[in-house]
Order: structure tokens, then C-alpha cells, then sequence
């Protein structure tokens, strides 16, 4: 959701749009700054759609996104009320005991974790 820290693991400065979705929530990984989506029926999850990714660009959010994670195709809602299909992250069904039972707050990330995200987050060392 940081257009900065999308830059710099990207290698590219992207246009975004405001959108959500349906059906996962954001749960705060246990010891880390960052989160991750899970599927929820009942949640909802508000976020930026980055478009027009070129194919290095995936492979290097790959890299960055690590085991944990698997890309995965979601149907987003935008502002405007319209929808379109959109790759994503979600954590994969081994590691959903590596999370938090409590919501990841973008807010709280960018007060107190994102510069230590920055720092040491283990994704970084991979784009080198």
C-alpha cells in the first residue's frame, strides 16, 4: 500500500487506483511489522491495485513476497463501484500459524513499523 516501498521492490513507479476485497481479511504476522491476507468469508479488506506491471516486475515481487505467500487472482472493488481481476498475495495454508489473531492496521504500520520494515525485512536481501 506504500507507493515508496512498491518503487523500490518493483523497480518501477506505478500508477495505483483505491480499491478492495471481498471475502479476506489482513491479519498482522506474529514478531513482524508487515501482514498478510487470508481468506475470511466475512472480511473485507481496503487496499491499492498497482497497474500495469511489467513481467520483471513480478518476478521481483516474487522474490520479495517469499514462501510465505502465494500470488493468487482476486476480484477487486473500485471507488467507482466497478470491478476487475487482479493478482495478489495471500498466505499460504501452512504458514496461517505464523499470524496474529488481531487485524493489521495499515495506520499502525506507518506510525511505527514501516521503517523498521524497511530495515529488516529479509524480502529486501533477495532483490540484490
Amino acid at each position: 500500500m506504500c507507493e515508496d516501498i512498491m518503487e523500490e521492490v518493483s523497480g518501477c513507479r506505478l500508477s495505483c487506483l483505491v480499491g478492495k476485497v471481498w471475502g479476506y481479511s489482513r491479519r498482522a504476522v506474529k514478531g513482524e511489522y508487515y501482514p498478510a491476507l487470508v481468506p475470511d468469508g466475512e472480511g473485507c479488506v481496503e487496499g491499492v491495485v498497482y497497474r500495469n506491471l511489467p513481467v520483471s516486475a513480478w518476478a521481483r515481487l516474487d522474490r520479495f513476497e517469499g514462501e510465505m505467500y502465494m500470488r493468487q487472482c482476486v476480484k477487486i472493488e473500485l471507488k467507482q463501484g466497478t470491478t476487475l481481476l487482479a493478482a495478489t498475495y495471500v498466505v499460504q495454508p501452512a504458514f496461517v500459524d505464523s499470524l496474529e489473531a488481531s487485524e493489521w492496521r495499515f495506520e499502525d504500520f506507518l506510525r511505527n513499523g514501516k521503517a523498521l520494515f524497511r530495515k529488516t525485512y529479509r524480502g529486501y536481501r533477495k532483490l540484490s
